[in-house]
């Protein structure tokens, strides 16, 4: 699907929509040149570098998108991408601002299990396994249950589908 403001595409994954607006996006983007990154009022954000250099992210804030670093933002900020060296693949979560914040973080060779009151998603960035389960890269796992992750790394993203 193409940005908001025309200057690549983003590879949607899985979304939630109710019938005022997105209540929560995951998705992969690729940054390969400076430029305005797209607004969402009302969203909050969080995007893991998971392939390339990174880049920072200049504007209403000043903040660097390094690889492996979770990092949430409002996306109601004008922000723009600054300092891209190479071509950087990015893992986006968006959520309404009204739910609580997800918490993303890369796992690897560890027990993962949901935080209270959060479904458990995973993102493989290579081949690994899940407890008994194998998995490939980029494939994702939606409520997942508590088990070991071995192999590659992978995005833990616990996402709050309602309010506490």
């Amino acid at each position: 699907m193409p940005w908001a403001n025309g200057r690549g595409t983003t590879i949607e994954i899985l979304r939630c929509d109710d019938a005022a607006a997105k209540v929560w996006r995951f998705s992969m983007a690729t940054i390969a040149e400076n430029g305005p990154f797209s607004q969402f009022p009302g969203i909050d954000r969080n995007l893991t570098v998971i392939d390339g250099p990174g880049f920072d992210l200049q504007g209403d804030a000043s903040l660097r998108a390094d690889p492996m670093r979770p990092l949430a933002f409002s996306g109601d900020i004008a922000l723009c991408a600054q300092n891209v060296t190479g071509v950087s693949v990015d893992f986006n979560v968006m959520t309404r601002r009204s739910l609580p914040r997800p918490k993303v973080e890369v796992v690897q060779n560890q027990s993962v299990a949901a935080a209270p009151g959060a479904t458990l998603c995973l993102f493989a960035l290579g081949n690994a396994r899940f407890g008994n389960t194998l998995i490939k890269r980029h494939d994702f796992l939606w409520s997942a249950t508590a088990a070991t992750a071995t192999g590659a790394p992978f995005l833990a993203i616990h996402l709050f589908t309602s309010a506490p």
